[in-house]
């Protein structure tokens, strides 16, 4: 339902364990690790636990994927059985044949022949079976008996039991002991810390086909906060917050969307404010004796308040600072901007301004409208059912999203919508159109308004998103293994930023990282001395000569 509202081909966030979306942190590839070894070893059990919902499944997924191709494999997700169930399903998944009402004997042989031809043949043979902390005793026995078939190098059953950590209590008892000691391996995975979170997040977004940041930092936090690092988790959280967001016509998400997905998935929370109540309660309190006394006194002293007050009014209106903001459409603005000092004497004349500008900022909720203003400034035009970046591309144009400040979107030089905030937190959106030293043309719905660096300081959240029109296909990225002519490339983008003229390289030397890792500094971006894909982006935009710009003057501030 909201697929092409965000720009997205497909759910990101469905719990079904979709292996196009398999995202390995350092501790999903840990796990792997392990699992590898241990199934590399002389065979025997190999131990995979974790809390519900950390990735388990998906580590065992791709450790299928990286099993040889002379191994057969049996999958049981439902071990809920009994010894002759288990070893029935056994046979089902390595399509051994068996008669009608088999015992447990039959079925043993069955598989003890299958083995033995599996060795004969070159061929390895390994149960994988999930969620198995239901398993029961005696069937974990069973499957300690089928591991007994070996020849004098190996198993010919290698077992990977995976769980939840009440399978770890189940392998302690001690009639499971001659089992426990038949564990090569064993890992248990804990949850996603905080960074991962935010990786994971964006991986499974630009598998779905969107590019651009959609989360906040805040509601990353948010999400880590509320699902304890626990993916399965963070995709019903993310999902409920793409809906809320969808619809409310929201982006980015933020932290409040988050919680409040977090109060309808997982259940009441705790709101902060309930825990300030006595505390507020006290201030009340205290304020109302302090203005029981303030209005005491100046019922006493109202006559000497009268004498000054004709003074202090005359005082406050010739202190009163004109606005740092001027209404567009042209006759208006040249009027306002002829008339600073009358301005400045004229408190109803500013306050008329300054609720021009309120009810502008009220009006502008939607980032589809502020697109359109974008979009109108490259000479291109939304396109309805599309993204704005759908419809870019669509025109030959790229999106761009990027946190920052107001130096990072002056130093681009290009139009940009901004993610704005009032002071009760209400998020609206503009189009920066032009720039004049230090204040800028900001563009709210059908009205344009002239305001300084302050009060876009104060305003503004810490997202912006450009268009821009790419050369060409992008690389990966530039590196010491690269081309020479990407190399090059690299060498001759710096000299042109640094004002300086480019050498002939024969290879990525220490100079040319030298200078990308400032590059990436200046940028805010990470100075790994790589060039990827966010560094290529950012020198692209810099050396383009494609598009409007915010102001004609080529100096970067």
């Amino acid at each position: 339902m909201y697929k092409a509202f965000y720009g997205l081909n497909d759910n990101p966030f469905s719990i079904a364990p979709n292996p196009h979306y398999m995202f390995l942190s350092d501790r999903h590839r840990e796990a792997l690790a392990h699992l590898t070894y241990g199934l590399g070893e002389t065979g025997g059990f190999v131990l995979l636990t974790g809390e519900v919902g950390t990735g388990k499944t998906t580590v065992s997924r791709c450790l299928l994927q990286q099993i040889p191709e002379n191994t057969d494999t049996a999958f049981i997700l439902n071990p809920s059985l009994t010894e002759l169930e288990l070893l029935a399903t056994l046979c089902d998944e390595l399509e051994i044949k068996y008669g009608e009402n088999p015992t447990l004997k039959q079925l043993t042989d069955l598989i003890s022949t299958y083995l033995l031809t599996n060795h004969k043949n070159a061929r390895n043979t390994v149960l994988i079976i999930d969620e198995a902390q239901h398993l029961r005793s005696e069937v974990l026995e069973q499957l300690r008996l089928l591991t007994n078939l070996e020849t004098n190098t190996k198993k010919l059953l290698q077992v990977i039991l995976i769980g939840q950590p009440e399978l770890q209590q189940l392998l302690k008892r001690q009639d499971l002991r001659q089992l426990a000691q038949r564990i090569t391996a064993r890992y248990h995975l804990l949850p996603l810390n905080k960074d991962e979170i935010g990786l994971y997040v964006l991986h499974r977004l630009q598998v779905a086909g969107r590019h651009e940041p959609l989360f906040t930092r805040k509601a990353i936090a948010a999400l880590h906060k509320h699902s304890g690092g626990i993916p399965r988790l963070t995709n019903l959280l993310c999902e409920r917050a793409l809906m809320a967001g969808y619809g409310q016509a929201k982006v980015p998400i933020d932290h409040k969307m988050v919680n409040q997905a977090a109060v309808e998935v997982l259940g009441d929370i705790d709101a902060p404010s309930d825990k300030r109540w006595p505390f507020v309660a006290a201030t009340a309190l205290v304020l109302a004796f302090g203005l029981s006394f303030y209005l005491f006194n100046r019922s006493a002293n109202d006559d000497s308040l009268n004498s000054n007050t004709a003074l202090a009014s005359n005082q406050t209106q010739q202190s009163v600072n004109p606005p740092a903001l001027a209404t567009i459409p042209s006759a208006t603005n040249q009027s306002i901007t002829a008339s600073t000092s009358q301005l400045q004497t004229s408190p109803p004349v500013v306050n008329a301004q300054q609720q021009i500008l309120r009810q502008a900022m009220l009006q502008s909720s939607s980032i589809d409208n502020a697109f359109a203003g974008l979009f109108g400034l490259w000479n291109k035009q939304p396109i309805i059912g599309l993204s704005a970046c759908q419809a870019a591309q669509q025109q030959d144009l790229a999106c761009y999203q990027q946190q920052g400040n107001w130096y990072s979107i002056m130093r681009l030089n290009y139009p940009a919508v901004v993610y704005l905030q009032d002071a009760q937190a209400n998020v609206f959106y503009g189009v920066i159109v032009e720039r004049q030293v230090e204040q800028i043309l900001l563009q709210l719905g059908e009205q344009q308004f002239w305001v300084n660096k302050d009060w876009f300081d104060r305003h503004f959240s810490g997202t912006f998103e450009i268009l821009w029109q790419p050369d060409g296909i992008l690389p990966r990225e530039i590196g010491q293994s690269s081309s020479l002519a990407q190399v090059q490339w690299l060498e001759n983008s710096l000299a042109l930023v640094n004002k300086r003229r480019a050498r002939l390289l024969t290879q990525f030397d220490g100079e040319l990282e030298q200078q990308l890792m400032q590059f990436q500094r200046q940028h805010g971006l990470k100075p790994d001395g790589i060039a990827g894909n966010q560094t290529l982006v950012q020198l692209n935009l810099y050396l383009s000569q494609q598009g409007p710009r915010l102001s004609a003057s080529s100096e970067r501030s």
